[in-house]
């Protein structure tokens, strides 16, 4: 804490007249110089979210809401649609026959298939199916549509950075002139293009989202397997991978990064944290989170929320898989990310 002046008369007074020129003293003001934030480990279990997505289905036409979205607010941030003070999630659905417009905004999103088959997004001209599991890149001002031509609701998480265009107060937002966007480019360009650690000859590399608009599930499960199978598990995360750009090697957007890890039967974690904000959310499997002392018993599709510098650790009842999301690449390039194992 900085130290607190010792105040006198002439100070108080001093004070007092140069508030009517929008000045205040420094000196006064007590300052925590410690990590952390005010948000709390928290998490949202599908066991009551899943009928209330559906509830919603039947109180607001997909119209009226136009997207039709249950945002996560952490208990520290009522009121301001965020789960931590960087980070935005909602959980979304759409039914048979839904679309839900096109539009673009200046926020990245990223979107983790959770239930559901039957239902696409468009991109920048391209479209793909998605199915559970499934990472799905927007960058920014994209224009994107989704729409669900199957025959059950489909629900996804949507992770959006607006924390950080609300900051800048760079948040922009523009509707299509039409509901759906044109397709100019065949389902799986992007991953022809890019997803083969391939480049076109003529890509010029740049600091953008990723290229890749879906990475599927089935290959980065395989790929977790083979990491359990041939290299030692980390103490505290068992086999994780991130997410990559296959341009620049980096993270998928320049302000979040993304990770799925698979925790085999019976891992035991030493706690880590972190300055990063982090969400996660259960692709498979049960297991137990311990997060700033808490203890989170979790299941298929519960999410939960470890605020920076919050310590946790996992205990895997069975094999899990778990994507999660973080501000890493923003704290990063501005050189504020720490973190350990404890």
């Amino acid at each position: 804490m900085s130290h607190a002046a010792t105040q006198t008369p002439e100070l108080l007074a001093f004070s007092k007249d140069i508030r009517s020129l929008e000045l205040s003293p420094l000196w006064e003001r007590t300052v925590s110089q410690k990590p952390g934030t005010p948000c709390e480990p928290h998490i949202w279990r599908w066991a009551d979210v899943e009928p209330l997505l559906l509830k919603a289905c039947d109180l607001i036409d997909k119209k009226d809401a136009e997207r039709r979205v249950l945002m996560l607010e952490n208990p520290a941030l009522r009121g301001q649609s965020f789960v931590a003070q960087t980070l935005f999630t909602g959980l979304q659905i759409i039914l048979p026959g839904e679309v839900a417009a096109a539009h673009r905004h200046t926020p990245n999103a990223l979107r983790f298939v959770m239930k559901g088959e039957g239902a696409y997004t468009s991109v920048a001209g391209e479209r793909a199916m998605m199915h559970p599991g499934d990472f799905i890149v927007t960058p920014n001002w994209s224009w994107h549509d989704h729409g669900n031509i199957g025959k059950e609701p489909v629900v996804w998480m949507d992770g959006l950075d607006s924390a950080f265009t609300r900051f800048f107060g760079a948040t922009f937002r523009e509707d299509y002139p039409s509901e759906t966007q044109p397709l100019y480019l065949a389902e799986g360009s992007s991953a022809a293009a890019y997803g083969s650690a391939l480049l076109p000859v003529d890509f010029k590399p740049a600091d953008g989202a990723s290229p890749i608009l879906r990475y599927p599930y089935e290959r980065t499960r395989e790929a977790l397997e083979h990491l359990v199978r041939n290299q030692p598990l980390h103490a505290s995360h068992g086999a994780k991978l991130r997410y990559a750009n296959p341009a620049n090697g980096k993270y998928p957007f320049p302000t979040m990064a993304a990770f799925m890890q698979l925790l085999p039967k019976g891992f035991a974690g030493r706690p880590w944290r972190s300055t990063e904000n982090t969400v996660f959310n259960v692709a498979e499997g049960r297991g137990v989170a311990t997060i700033l002392g808490k203890t989170f018993d979790f299941g298929p599709h519960d999410i939960f929320v470890a605020p920076s510098w919050c310590d946790y650790a996992f205990v895997a009842q069975e094999d899990c898989v778990i994507f999660s999301y973080t501000d890493r690449p923003a704290q990063e390039a501005t050189g504020f990310l720490r973190e350990e194992q404890l």
